[in-house]
């Protein structure tokens, strides 16, 4: 009765480079992260059906708001965060030694080096477009 099966995971693969380093915590990274992004979506549509034949100054007016900023750089981060934990889960999936070998793990390790840089180059960028003066500047 006090006899536990315990199943061993040989895939090698720790969450050790997940976002959170709890499958859980992961989980709802994502949900949450899903969700600002369709609201995001949803707003930026609705800006479009209510406004007919948007101009450039209306585009940026709207989008250089400090409501739209701040509610653009959640959503920045949000998509930073629901890419990494997206992309993680892939490549722990699919990437495996059971899979692809003993080269597996160093080719995971590569690409998840490869998407953290692209993701933050996005972030950064992301930040830049709307917090740097570039924008503020072609808006005026």
């Amino acid at each position: 009765m006090g006899d536990v099966l315990m199943i061993k995971n040989n895939s090698g693969i720790k969450s050790a480079t997940g976002l959170t380093g709890s499958g859980s915590r992961d989980w709802i990274v994502q949900r949450i992260s899903a969700v600002v992004l369709a609201v995001y979506s949803v707003v930026l549509l609705g800006f479009f059906l209510t406004h007919s034949n948007v101009t450039f100054v209306e585009w940026s007016s709207f989008m250089t708001s400090l409501p739209m900023r701040l509610f653009s750089l959640v959503a920045i981060l949000a998509l930073a965060g629901h890419a990494w934990v997206g992309m993680w889960t892939v490549f722990t999936d699919y990437i495996t030694s059971g899979k692809m070998g003993e080269s597996a793990p160093r080719l995971r390790l590569v690409l998840q080096t490869l998407m953290i840089l692209a993701i933050l180059v996005f972030l950064f960028w992301g930040i830049m477009i709307f917090w740097g003066p570039g924008f503020s500047v072609v808006a005026v």
